[in-house]
């Protein structure tokens, strides 16, 4: 059972932004970005399920379970109608209710609760790959577009999941005070959300986008992974993978002296694992 709580002040509302400025040839210029952003706008305003099943987790921690209610899911929430908006913009016969739909009934039965970490400190590490990787992405999405409100809407997005992120780091500091899991414990926990993010999220939303986008030929395997891998290669090519890799490792607090000397090779296994 959610708590209820009331809902802390947007630092930004999509009311504000003028969709009207909205390049419309993007579209036509950028088909696969766009593709990119549809994927995006599903898996955002997918936020609703996984506060519940965090709620649910985190049952008896009052400051955790009023932070996902109270900030966290409308933000969330706010980042896929701002999303969906645009896709409608650019892409105005777009069903984009009917994509989500069949979307949202596949991806449901990835996010449950039995799926999560075993402990409350290593499911908050999970949460911080998952906000790294939304802040890594929008970044990338920013520094390859070109069309000013998608710019404005990009970083909107990416503050607010680095913000985000260090809520979940400093709530995991606060579980693993007391858990005191080590360094291969949470390093485990890590690896394993990296290749969900990979293998689940971001391959079903950009599925049921082609799926709906090229009606033609739904269930062309070929012509959708040359389209996956046209989309990775859009983000790989202005990753931040040094930005990634920091956040990444914070939640080790690997010593200083040791963080340079590893940064480099995790950098190029991130840019293979994330955006392969």
């Amino acid at each position: 059972m959610k708590v209820e709580v009331e809902t802390t002040e947007l630092p930004w509302r999509v009311e504000d932004i003028d969709f009207g400025r909205v390049d419309p040839t993007l579209a036509a210029r950028d088909e696969d970005l766009v593709v990119l952003l549809c994927a995006s706008s599903f898996i955002e305003s997918g936020s609703d399920l996984y506060t519940t099943n965090l709620s649910t987790y985190f049952k008896g921690d009052d400051e955790v379970a009023s932070w996902l209610n109270s900030t966290w899911e409308h933000e969330e929430l706010q980042h896929g109608r701002a999303l969906k908006t645009y896709i409608a913009t650019v892409w105005p016969d777009f069903d984009w209710d009917a994509a989500f739909a069949t979307f949202f009934e596949e991806y449901a039965k990835t996010c449950k609760v039995e799926y999560f970490e075993k402990t409350r400190a290593l499911e908050m590490v999970a949460r911080c790959v998952v906000e790294t990787g939304t802040a890594t992405l929008y970044r990338a999405i920013n520094q390859c577009c070109d069309e000013p409100v998608l710019k404005q809407l990009t970083e909107n997005i990416r503050s607010d999941e680095v913000r985000h992120y260090k809520h979940f780091y400093r709530y995991f500091k606060k579980y693993n005070a007391v858990e005191r899991n080590g360094r291969l414990k949470v390093l485990g926990a890590l690896v394993r959300r990296v290749a969900e993010i990979k293998n689940e999220d971001s391959d079903i939303a950009l599925r049921h986008v082609y799926r709906h986008r090229y009606p033609d030929a739904p269930h062309d395997d070929a012509r959708f992974r040359q389209l996956s891998r046209r989309v990775n290669k859009l983000v790989r090519r202005n990753l931040s993978a040094d930005m990634c890799i920091k956040m990444l490792l914070k939640p080790l607090e690997l010593p200083a002296s040791v963080q340079p000397k590893i940064q480099y090779p995790l950098a190029a296994i991130t840019q293979r694992i994330f955006f392969r």
